[in-house]
């Protein structure tokens, strides 16, 4: 597995997630924030076979 993006904002790197999901790449989130005071990042992970496909996918949507 291969960390490809990262949020301070948890719902954010959902919508990523599902995003990839939509377009049937696999991933999963590592959240390592605060439980308390929700600092830190949510990170998310793919297969190594779908890194260049997911990047260029959250890259577009990013920008949208």
């Amino acid at each position: 597995m291969v960390h490809i993006f990262s949020s301070g904002q948890a719902h954010r790197a959902e919508m990523v997630k599902h995003m990839l999901t939509d377009h049937n790449i696999q991933s999963f989130l590592v959240n390592k924030q605060d439980s308390a005071y929700k600092f830190g990042v949510v990170e998310l992970y793919v297969n190594r076979d779908d890194v260049i496909r997911a990047k260029k996918l959250i890259q577009e949507f990013e920008y949208n």
